[in-house]
């Protein structure tokens, strides 16, 4: 019955939305990036894995369970460039109340050098941005497989003199059936909107997103499959061409070619999914790789793709300490190293005998 009253809120709540986004550019993207090494090394997106790890909450807020009770999690990200990130965050469970975490999530894009019209140098600026997050979740009274929650995200914006404030919000639901090994979330990301914009009177919109996943673990083998599906409100995802190949026309110049209808809807479909898969062959060691279509597609060379779109990373979880390492491929010229570190206080305790 699970899974039936899944698909249904599933339906239920797409069915409600009248509206899709059709492109353009959104305020405080900062927030669509991943928080850590796990999650990067696995598409950058998840929204349904069942278990303990302290950083999911921060992709689906009701993936939040008291299995993170007193888990306390640290994140940092060497992105492009002098650009680094990073995510903290500590949860804490209460019995017939629910659970609760409440995290920072910060850019830093360094320092630059400011000048006047003339090119004259007048010093130096900084740029970064903030998000706190406020997260809750509970079991849904109606049945104990499902988990529902929000997460409240503050937002701090400063580009040199320019400052913005806004509000952000995420609402998810996740499903999860131990004995199937099976778990699958919807969130709602990025609600909200700017209480103050950067310039007066010139509000931009947030980076609103429906995202979906499946997590299956198989029984009798150390592998877990986990798929991703964004960008559930609206299907046309591909820059706005008609070019699929180039030839030569014999006199030097290139000659384009459509694409035809079915090669537009397969490339359009194919950007909404990313797939993962998760290894286990010794207990405290998990193997990571994953594929995104639409990342390989949107910032491969057109000579080179290298492993553009491909990550990768692994972790040690033992007791009381979950590390990881995640290395995702952005764009051919380069890849992001992400180290996470999440810290189970409940293990320090000395047990009275």
């Amino acid at each position: 019955m699970g899974k039936k009253y899944l698909i249904i809120c599933i339906f239920l709540i797409l069915s409600g939305i009248s509206f899709a986004q059709v492109g353009g550019k959104y305020t405080y993207e900062f927030l669509n990036l991943s928080n850590a090494a796990r999650s990067a090394s696995l598409g950058g997106i998840l929204v349904s894995t069942p278990d303990n790890d302290p950083n999911t909450p921060f992709h689906n807020p009701a993936m939040l369970n008291s299995e993170m009770d007193n888990n306390l999690v640290f994140n940092y990200v060497s992105y492009l460039s002098d650009i680094n990130f990073g995510y903290f965050s500590y949860a804490k469970s209460y019995r017939n109340i629910g659970n609760f975490a409440a995290g920072i999530h910060y850019i830093n894009y360094g320092d630059f050098i400011s000048a006047d019209p003339t090119g004259s140098i007048t010093g130096n600026f900084s740029a970064s941005e903030y998000a706190f997050n406020i997260i809750y979740s509970r079991v849904l009274p109606f049945d104990s497989l499902f988990n529902i929650g929000i997460n409240l995200k503050p937002v701090i914006s400063n580009f040199e003199r320019y400052s913005s404030y806004g509000l952000a919000a995420d609402i998810g639901i996740n499903y999860t059936n131990r004995g199937n090994l099976f778990s699958a979330g919807l969130v709602f990301k990025n609600i909200g909107f700017q209480f103050k914009p950067y310039y007066p009177g010139a509000s931009e919109p947030l980076p609103f997103e429906i995202q979906a996943g499946l997590y299956q673990k198989l029984k009798h083998a150390p592998f877990a499959f986990i798929m991703t599906i964004r960008h559930l409100e609206r299907f046309k995802l591909a820059p706005v061409t008609d070019i699929s190949a180039g030839n030569s026309d014999g006199l030097g110049f290139e000659t384009k070619k459509q694409k035809s209808d079915f090669e537009i809807f397969g490339d359009n479909l194919m950007r909404h999914f990313i797939f993962g898969i998760e290894i286990n062959f010794i207990k405290p060691i998990f193997l990571r790789l994953s594929y995104n279509y639409q990342q390989r597609q949107d910032m491969k060379l057109s000579s080179y793709g290298g492993m553009t779109g491909f990550s990768w990373g692994f972790g040690l979880h033992l007791s009381k300490f979950q590390l990881s390492y995640g290395r995702a491929t952005y764009h051919a010229a380069g890849a992001s190293n992400y180290f996470s570190l999440a810290i189970n206080l409940n293990k320090f305790h000395k047990k009275i005998p």
